[in-house]
């Protein structure tokens, strides 16, 4: 049985190794991949500052999410399922779980920018699409912002 529960400062590696994991399972080429590396690590002092939490079965970590709580912004900074267990309902399991944690912690909006191969499970889960930001990773490369409006 899968379990939530608060990501430690020293599963950064792991937290790291999955969103790299995730991201190239959509098959995206050496220099992208590179650049996300890059970019994307998860550092411990992310963890130690801000929620993140991992989804974990048999003790071993399927995925996690981030989120960053800026003063007038809350974003997702990270949701990624290790390659093997996408599509088996453990994004579903984080983003029930992101939506808990954001009310109680007095949270109405969440923000977040993706991959455009993520858009239509975040739009199913009930976020909506507001606009384009460029990427970080390839400069000119415009991707999806959504936003999800929490309800109290």
């Amino acid at each position: 049985m899968a379990n939530i529960r608060q990501a430690k400062s020293c599963e950064s590696e792991t937290l790291t190794r999955i969103a790299i994991e995730s991201e190239a399972y959509w098959g995206y080429d050496k220099d992208f991949m590179k650049k996300f590396k890059s970019i994307y690590k998860i550092t411990e002092d992310f963890i130690s500052d801000s929620p993140t939490f991992v989804v974990e079965e048999d003790g071993r970590i399927l995925g996690f999410y981030g989120i960053l709580n800026k003063e007038k912004e809350t974003s997702l900074e990270y949701l990624y399922i290790e390659p093997k267990s996408i599509g088996k309902g453990y994004g579903k399991l984080l983003w029930n779980h992101i939506i808990k944690i954001c009310k109680e912690n007095g949270v109405n909006k969440i923000e977040l920018v993706t991959s455009p191969q993520a858009v239509e499970f975040y739009t199913k889960m009930g976020a909506m699409q507001t606009g384009e930001v460029e990427s970080l990773v390839i400069q000119g490369r415009i991707i999806p912002k959504l936003v999800y409006i929490i309800d109290k």
